[in-house]
């Protein structure tokens, strides 16, 4: 669906907005590696221009009604300006990593201006072996992260030689009055309301599924409720008050890998990623020196809810799950088991379409009320971090003739929270990157180093092992669950 003037932020994306603080940036993005050399400023901004038509919303800002009246609106911007989007920098040499991520935190640290079009993007030239980056950077209310891949790859082809895109020339719409956007608002209210008798014409008419659904919506939503209340997220050294300041870490690995590690020890991908972040985490804890007995963190895990038919639609279709990380298991497998039975749970409890119906609710609820509603979100209750895996394509891409060789994607931090993980796969790799708070997480490189040994040791067990139920008859053989002598343990 293409974006239209005018057109209303979602609860979801409101939500966003409503949580960006000072110390709170709800950008997310990457951080992109290409073979060189870059494209001169000239050519890439050209690349880009020819291609805006294709994501319109990038040439939008947020308008908002006289008194806080219903939800901002997306507008288009009279004086966009491509060239104070797209910037360029050069790293000093020898132009490695470590200068990559510092400049990649200090893009991350600084807030998007909300009177113009909410996204960035840096061309950064001088790294090592003549290659060069781009980091990008984009308002969660602009997009989401799994649907971004899609926008983001606007940008991108499959073939060296860039594609053709035909445009018209863009003219941007008039700016509305406070008027116009006043009334906006009052006939969206009133939209809302019409489309009920709709709504509840069709329930009639298919009355058993209606109520299939509606149980499924009151027990994931009641399960939500039991999370809050009776299983709150526990305190952590990653839950404290963060600043404005952040660190960047980037871990690559391998899709196969992870592959090779459900295949042989059970369940999916995700499981594998969510074991791993465990076992770096209970690196951390121990390299501070904080204890680990019994300690299980919980995760929040975005679940896309954008239907097959919306695929191509544009504003946020996510919720959220909240599922353990059992740091205080010493046994990489048991991690993975704990994890993968977990999930599973998980999806039999219907916990993310109770969450969809509350993000359901949210989309008839004043301002006031939807503030709220996204604070409960971000409640230091429901989780300690979040953990987001974005599916990729697994071909190679390009941008003007130059082949995309990796991507770390960045994700964001929102309430007491100093640790945010993202991982995306592309072309057989899955890339971690990770984002923390300046102050509170200045041992970022531990837990990048413990992803990589706590991938390492289910590797070398799975590679060790036979079938999955072959490996698990071996296992509770002596009744134990520890770690292998000849693998390197995480703790």
């Amino acid at each position: 669906m293409p974006q239209q003037h005018l057109d209303r932020l979602s609860a979801i994306d409101a939500g966003f907005l409503h949580q960006e603080s000072a110390s709170t940036h709800m950008h997310i993005g990457a951080v992109a590696i290409f073979e060189g050399p870059a494209p001169s400023h000239a050519e890439f901004l050209e690349h880009i221009r020819a291609r805006l038509s294709l994501v319109p919303r990038y040439r939008q800002k947020l308008a908002a009604a006289p008194l806080g009246l219903g939800r901002q609106r997306w507008v288009d911007d009279p004086n966009f300006n491509l060239e104070y989007h797209v910037r360029r920098s050069a790293l000093p040499a020898p132009g490695d990593e470590e200068r990559l991520r510092q400049l990649a935190a200090r893009v991350f640290s600084q807030a998007l201006d909300r009177t113009k079009p909410l996204w960035e993007m840096w061309v950064v030239e001088g790294l090592s072996d003549g290659r060069f980056a781009l980091i990008s950077k984009t308002h969660h209310a602009l997009v989401d992260g799994i649907s971004g891949i899609d926008l983001m790859t606007t940008l991108f082809d499959v073939t060296k030689v860039p594609r053709t895109v035909e445009g018209d020339p863009w003219v941007p719409r008039p700016v509305p009055t406070p008027a116009e956007l006043t009334a906006a608002s009052l006939l969206g209210a009133v939209g809302a309301v019409v489309t009920l008798p709709l709504r509840t014409a069709g329930a009639l008419a298919h009355p058993h599924e209606v109520a299939d659904e509606l149980a499924e919506r009151v027990e994931g939503v009641s399960g939500i409720a039991r999370t809050l209340v009776l299983a709150p997220a526990p305190k952590s050294p990653l839950n404290v008050p963060i600043g404005p300041h952040r660190r960047i870490a980037f871990v690559p690995a391998r899709l196969e890998d992870m592959k090779a590690v459900k295949n042989a020890l059970g369940g999916t991908v995700n499981d594998v990623v969510l074991a791993v972040v465990a076992g770096a985490l209970r690196r951390l804890y121990e390299f501070r020196g904080d204890p680990t007995d019994g300690v299980t963190l919980q995760v929040q895990v975005p679940v896309s809810t954008r239907r097959h038919e919306e695929r191509g639609s544009f504003g946020n279709r996510i919720t959220q799950v909240v599922a353990p990380l059992p740091i205080g298991v010493a046994d990489p497998v048991e991690r993975l088991r704990i994890v993968r039975e977990a999930m599973q749970d998980v999806k039999e409890s219907k916990q993310a379409l109770g969450a969809a119906s509350i993000a359901d609710m949210q989309d008839f609820a004043p301002p006031t009320i939807l503030a709220q509603a996204s604070r409960l979100n971000f409640n230091h209750r429901l989780f300690n971090l979040l953990v987001t895996n974005v599916p990729g394509p697994q071909l190679p891409l390009y941008a003007l003739g130059r082949e995309l060789l990796s991507a770390f994607p960045i994700a964001f931090l929102a309430g007491d929270r100093a640790l945010a993980v993202a991982i995306m796969s592309y072309h057989g790799g899955m890339n971690f990157g990770l984002l923390g708070d300046y102050d509170a997480l200045p041992d970022i490189d531990v837990v990048a180093a413990g992803l990589e040994d706590a991938l390492a040791e289910l590797l070398t067990i799975a590679r060790a092992a036979g079938p999955p139920s072959e490996l698990a008859n071996r296992r509770s053989g002596n009744g134990t669950r520890r770690a292998r002598r000849d693998v390197p343990a995480t703790g």
